[in-house]
């Protein structure tokens, strides 16, 4: 594996790495990867767990084109958004023929996890995805299942593993478990992809990507459990990135 790359942009306290898709996809090899988007960097003002832990990922990406956007008010701007879910079809694809990449999936509802496995398993080709599980709701407070999650990771042979449960959840139990699977290399925090590769979410159109309103476009499909996320927790974001370039905005965790 390629060291770290070690060039990084601050946005409000996160520090995401000045990195394109097609060289993540060349240097990603173990450790964990976090997608930073508007609503990860509101939390990070609140949870020092959270902010903890992404501040010790070896891999945090810009997942949002809004963020992209907004970089371009800095002295150094992204060169490109990495939406995790489009970057996993990526992944996968890059490591079609690599006996070495031997996928887990963990999260969606339940049966969604099995039927993303067979579609990406049918269209690769071969079994790249070893397994898949969708546990219940709740479960990271319960030490029990979690413990046989961790047995069911460890007995599939995984060497990545993607977790798709919501931030900060999916970190979280990231962080907490990891150790008891050495055998996975590569951990993956990336919230609706299983959803997206079974088909029960469809991506905005590329119009919307492109400008930066994907975001609406699932606010569209789902107003009610998404018109607090996007109108009133993450419009934060704006005011400490204005903080920021006028030069007053302070990490609470310094």
């Amino acid at each position: 594996m390629e060291n770290k790359p070690a060039t990084t942009i601050r946005i409000l306290n996160a520090d995401i790495l000045d990195i394109t898709r097609d060289e993540l996809l060349r240097r990603l090899d173990r450790g964990v990867l976090v997608t930073p988007n508007v609503d990860h960097l509101v939390k990070l003002q609140s949870d020092p767990e959270f902010l903890r832990i992404y501040r010790q990922a070896e891999w945090v990406v810009c997942d949002s084109k809004i963020i992209q956007i907004m970089s371009r008010m800095l002295r150094r701007p992204f060169p490109e958004a990495i939406p995790g879910s489009s970057f996993f079809t990526a992944f996968y694809r890059y490591h079609k023929d690599d006996p070495d990449c031997r996928i887990f999936l963990l999260g969606a509802a339940e049966g969604v996890a099995l039927k993303a496995m067979d579609n990406i398993n049918r269209a690769m080709g071969r079994d790249i995805v070893v397994g898949a599980h969708s546990p219940s709701f709740g479960f990271e407070k319960n030490d029990e299942e979690c413990r046989g999650i961790t047995e069911i990771i460890n007995r599939s042979g995984a060497t990545v593993v993607l977790v798709g449960v919501g931030a900060p959840k999916q970190e979280k139990w990231i962080d907490r478990w990891k150790d008891q699977m050495p055998g996975v290399r590569l951990w993956m925090a990336l919230g609706a992809t299983i959803d997206f590769e079974a088909g029960t979410l469809q991506r905005a159109p590329m119009a919307f990507r492109k400008i930066g309103m994907e975001w609406f476009y699932r606010f569209v499909k789902e107003p009610r459990r998404l018109f607090r996320r996007y109108f009133i927790d993450d419009m934060k974001f704006f005011i400490y990135f204005t903080r920021q370039l006028l030069g007053s905005y302070k990490d609470p965790f310094a």
